[in-house]
């Protein structure tokens, strides 16, 4: 009897690591070097841990070795309320508090206690899209709502409110977005939290990227604002500590929580089905949080995420055809081909044939979740001589395709 993949997975599309990634390996057993600036994944491009995250991790290794409490050793889960107190959000206690082995179990965790068959979960587009892979894995339907790239990718809030129906059970804010690079600011924020104050959503708020921030922009953390509101936020040490392979990362449970009782059980039954996160990265936490924030001066004029975010964005802006807003947070480009100039049906394809010719792997706009294909997500994490030859290539290679 042929054994074929779960019916589940019909229509659950996860493009980060999807027909492209397979196009790229297929080409490195060839022989091929590929410049791989479709994922943010700082370690290969030269972004070392801070030493006290690698010392801590390496004490607790011979104490580390059996299971630790399903939701986290107690220390790393202080220095978490420790860390969402010095950004407004009161009233948290340890028990609020899930470890986990990164944001992604975390999200899967969430969404699998949520919903039911045809739950609907309100997902921005562009998304990161493990939220509308998870959500429709677990039954539920991603309904996306629109953000603005005339506006800097601001969430359109009209399209949003009107997409609100009797069986929305959630609210998903990416904040920093990936992969647009919008940063929102406290207003529409307010508006996004008085839309789920007034139809009884859960807020899931995805902040990973909330300590890479460009030109003084402030972040807000959405639970904040929302201390009459369920909000459940995201958060981890991936990106800002550069630990993505470590798979350290939390969950805090924020608002108030007597209506959601019979949820937050369904979550400790699921932690419990775990065991546990993995124990030496959770050791990791506290020096983290607790420790010098040096993500700063990666940030700042002069740091590499601030010079490379320019240099990308000044090259894609000088090719003809092409638009890049100007990211406010995290690690991505996210540039628009104009469809006059660059006729593209298929962005897939379209990436795929770029890397089969220039040997650079970047994301396409619908694997996203964006509605059309004329966008694309390049990593800034490259040194800045790297992002001149890929986008050099890039430049080359649309130039051939209008001509085409």
């Amino acid at each position: 009897m042929e054994l074929r993949q779960s019916d589940k997975l019909a229509h659950v599309a996860y493009d980060v690591r999807g027909p492209v990634l397979d196009e790229a390996m297929r080409l490195e057993a060839e022989g091929h070097r590929i410049l791989r600036l479709n994922i943010g994944n700082p370690a290969p491009f030269g972004f070392d841990a801070p030493d006290e995250i690698v010392a801590d991790m390496a004490r607790s290794l011979a104490t580390a070795q059996g299971y630790s409490d399903s939701k986290g050793i107690l220390p790393a889960r202080r220095a978490v309320v420790q860390y969402h107190q010095t950004k407004g959000v009161d009233g948290l206690d340890v028990d609020d508090v899930w470890l986990g082995n990164g944001v992604s179990e975390l999200i899967t965790m969430a969404l699998q206690a949520l919903l039911n068959n045809g739950d609907e979960v309100l997902i921005p587009a562009p998304d990161y899209p493990l939220w509308t892979a998870i959500t429709t894995l677990c039954g539920g339907r991603a309904v996306h709502y629109l953000c603005d790239e005339q506006a800097d990718w601001l969430p359109d809030l009209d399209d949003l409110e009107s997409k609100i129906t009797s069986r929305t059970k959630a609210l998903v804010v990416i904040n920093p977005n990936n992969p647009t690079g919008a940063v929102y600011p406290r207003p529409i924020l307010e508006r996004m939290v008085a839309l789920a104050r007034e139809h009884g959503l859960l807020l899931l708020a995805d902040e990973i990227y909330d300590q890479i921030l460009y030109d003084g922009i402030e972040h807000v953390a959405l639970a904040s604002l929302a201390p009459d509101v369920l909000c459940m936020t995201f958060n981890g040490l991936s990106k800002s500590y550069r630990v993505a392979g470590y798979r350290a990362g939390w969950a805090v449970m924020s608002g108030p929580t007597e209506h959601a009782r019979s949820f937050l059980e369904g979550l400790t039954l699921l932690a419990n089905m775990r065991l546990c996160p993995n124990v030496p990265a959770q050791h990791g936490i506290q020096a983290a949080l607790g420790g010098p924030r040096d993500i700063k001066s990666l940030v700042l004029p002069g740091g590499r995420l601030h010079d490379q975010r320019d240099h990308a964005h000044r090259l894609l802006n000088d090719i003809p055809g092409v638009s890049c807003t100007l990211p406010k947070g995290a690690l991505y480009v996210f540039p628009r081909l104009d469809p006059a100039v660059y006729p593209i049906a298929d962005d897939e394809e379209f990436v795929v044939e770029f890397l089969r010719q220039e040997h650079v792997m970047i994301g396409h706009g619908t694997g996203f979740n964006w509605p059309t294909p004329d966008h694309l997500r390049i990593v800034t994490l490259p040194a800045v001589d790297d992002l001149s030859d890929a986008l050099g290539r890039l430049a080359g290679f649309l130039g051939r395709y209008s001509s085409a």
